[in-house]
């Protein structure tokens, strides 16, 4: 309850303020609305599965059996589920093993669900410019502009790096996970909240780290044709004698 009246207090400041602080693409919605509504819905509906045996009643029920499908289309060798699953079920009970895949696949996919509402929506409303001019100053504000280095070259470094990351970290995640197994035993996690917030984090912080990267890699572009259009020869309506 403290770290959410803090991350509260902190969005009121930050979005109330018109200088830059510490929360990216304030005044280019829909990038923030969309990460926010992606972590809501997997908090609620995991929340909604663990109480599927419980007081959830038959709406509990339904997305259990939904996330079960998907866990099971998404638990193949190798695949981020299937890693997650093997990481946090070395109980052998296959009640917990299906709890965890079908919360792993729902939440994976509600991930997914994200960066595809965000990729339609930048083709839709002209991300970033559909509300009038980008104020990299305002929008990226740990993004210096005036630093020696080439703005376009950077944010397309940035932007790829974004990419990577949030591709591989929900396969990286896991194997870190294990390898500090040594000192921590994730078996021991039985709090359903404990697990809601571990899915949630392990599915969102690389959808957003994606969406990041796909986001500074269209301002990139964007700089780029403005730098075309800029330097283009000027073309005259009178051709040489």
């Amino acid at each position: 309850m403290v770290f959410a009246l803090v991350g509260a207090a902190l969005t009121m400041f930050e979005y109330g303020s018109t200088h830059p602080g510490l929360i990216e693409f304030r005044f280019a919605p829909p990038f923030n609305r969309i990460r926010f509504v992606s972590l809501f819905l997997t908090v609620i509906f995991l929340a909604l599965m663990f109480r599927s045996d419980g007081s959830g009643g038959e709406q509990a029920r339904v997305i259990r059996q939904i996330g079960l499908l998907i866990g099971k289309a998404m638990d193949f060798p190798f695949s981020p589920v299937r890693i997650l699953t093997t990481l946090l079920t070395n109980d052998g009970s296959t009640a917990n093993t299906e709890l965890i895949r079908s919360a792993a696949g729902l939440s994976y996919v509600i991930s997914l669900i994200s960066l595809a509402v965000f990729a339609i929506s930048m083709r839709v409303l002209s991300w970033p410019l559909g509300r009038g001019s980008f104020n990299i100053w305002v929008n990226l504000p740990t993004f210096d502009p005036a630093s020696s280095f080439d703005v376009e070259a950077r944010l397309t470094r940035d932007a790829r790096v974004n990419v990577i990351f949030g591709f591989t970290l929900p396969f990286l995640m896991p194997l870190v996970a294990e390898v500090s197994s040594a000192y921590y035993d994730f078996a021991s996690i039985q709090s359903s909240q404990t697990l809601i917030w571990t899915m949630a984090v392990w599915s969102f912080l690389p959808a957003s780290l994606f969406m990041r990267g796909i986001a500074m890699g269209k301002i990139a572009r964007l700089i780029r044709q403005k730098r075309d259009r800029l330097h283009a020869p000027a073309v005259s309506d009178f051709a040489p004698a």
